[in-house]
């Protein structure tokens, strides 16, 4: 499947050019606005790979737009402009922006940028999933100990004998480990509180 790219530019020819340009290097532009709000909509509906945005558009630029799309974790975005300036490339980066394309762009440039952008955009959303399931085992983790604690406490096992009690209700009822936990947290509480 190709990468399905949203361009915008608020200066037709430049639309033409680089969709012709991105047609020929086989991505697949899926959509195209003239100003920086339309890019949004086109985005949020259209869920492209990658967008490609010129920062100086009518109504919102293309800084602007880039940090809300990079924000809401909807696509890679690469900056096209004219102009090089410190300052602009210190908003891109605050922006979260993956990529930067000097106009007149050339075509040996702009693959390479796509690629990397898509590639780094890939490997944040991998990194961001395995850092929720860390953080969702971890609170699991928590559960099944306080939930171990009370079985040691309340029926004097050993730490081994309430993992194990534990464990056993799991595959016996089929339910993760956590439900377990939270069961058992549950009707000590009920008990506690009687």
């Amino acid at each position: 499947m190709p990468a399905r790219i949203v361009i915008a530019d608020d200066e037709p020819i430049i639309r033409l050019d680089l969709r012709e340009l991105l047609t020929s290097l086989g991505y697949d532009v899926v959509g195209e606005a003239a100003d920086g709000r339309t890019a949004l909509e086109l985005v949020s509906k259209l869920k492209p790979d990658l967008v490609i945005l010129d920062i100086k558009m009518p109504e919102i630029d293309g800084i602007d737009a880039a940090e809300t799309i990079t924000r809401e974790g909807l696509a890679p975005v690469v900056l096209l402009t004219a102009y090089s300036e410190r300052d602009l490339v210190e908003r891109a980066k605050r922006a979260g922006v993956a990529g930067y394309l000097i106009k007149p762009f050339r075509e040996s440039e702009i693959m390479p940028v796509i690629e990397l952008a898509l590639a780094q955009f890939h490997e944040m959303q991998r990194l961001e999933r395995q850092v929720v399931e860390l953080q969702e085992a971890l609170e699991a983790r928590k559960v099944i100990e306080r939930a171990k604690g009370i079985l040691m406490q309340v029926h004097g096992l050993s730490e081994a004998e309430a993992f194990q009690r534990m464990r056993r209700l799991s595959m016996d009822k089929r339910k993760p480990m956590r439900e377990i936990a939270e069961a058992i947290l549950l009707a000590h509480q009920i008990e506690s509180s009687s």
